[in-house]
C-alpha cells in the first residue's frame, strides 16, 4: 500500500511529503518530477507567486543514486517567498491583523471551524493553491512508476455543457506529444 503526508505552508519554509510503500530498486528520475512542477505553474489564470517560486524537489531520503531504498522517501520544496513573510509568519498576530472572514470557494470555513483557530490566517496556509506543489511532486513519481510499468495516464475535457470536443484523440502518440 502506497501512502503519504505532506506539511508545510503556503508562506512557510518548505513543504514536505513523506511517501511510504515503495519498494526498492525502483529508478527515480527527478528531472521527471521537476518538468511536473513545471507543467503546474504554467497555464491561464496562475497567480504572480508562479514568477517568485521556481519549484525543483530536493530527495532528502528513501533514493539512493536514483534508485529507491525500500525507505520511505522524503521531498522537500523551498519557498522562496518565505524571505518576504517570516517575520509575520513567525510573530503573535494581534487582534486588528487577524482575518476573521474566509473566502469564498476556498477551505477556510471549515477548517476554522474544524480546528477552532482564532485566526483563519493558520487554515489559509493549508488550504493554498501553493500547497498543491509537493502534491504534484509525490504525484510524479507515482506517475513515473506507472510509466515505467507501461501505464500512460491520459485525460482531456469532452464536453463542457452542451459543447462537444470530438476531434481530439488522446489515444493517438503523435497528438498527444504535441499537447505535452
Amino acid at each position: 500500500m502506497l501512502r503519504f503526508l505532506d506539511a508545510g505552508e503556503s508562506h512557510g519554509r518548505a513543504l514536505a511529503a513523506i511517501i511510504e510503500g515503495i519498494p526498492s530498486n525502483i529508478h527515480i528520475d527527478i528531472d521527471f518530477i521537476n518538468k511536473e512542477l513545471k507543467r503546474r505553474q504554467t497555464g491561464y489564470g496562475r497567480g504572480k507567486r508562479m514568477i517568485i517560486e521556481k519549484d525543483k524537489v530536493e530527495i532528502w531520503s528513501g533514493v539512493r543514486a536514483n534508485k529507491t531504498t525500500g525507505n520511505p522517501i522524503t521531498l522537500i520544496i523551498y519557498n522562496k517567498d518565505y524571505n518576504n513573510w517570516k517575520e509575520l509568519i513567525n510573530k503573535e498576530v494581534e487582534d486588528k491583523d487577524k482575518i476573521f472572514v474566509p473566502r469564498p470557494g476556498h477551505g477556510d470555513l471549515v477548517g476554522h471551524i474544524k480546528y477552532n483557530t482564532g485566526d483563519i490566517r493558520n487554515v489559509i496556509e493549508r488550504s493554498s493553491a501553493r500547497e498543491t506543489a509537493i502534491r504534484t511532486a509525490v504525484g510524479a513519481i507515482c506517475k513515473y512508476i506507472l510509466k515505467l510499468l507501461g501505464i500512460d495516464i491520459r485525460s482531456k475535457i469532452q464536453s463542457i455543457g452542451e459543447i462537444f470536443d470530438e476531434n481530439v484523440d488522446i489515444y493517438n502518440d503523435h497528438i498527444y506529444k504535441e499537447i505535452e
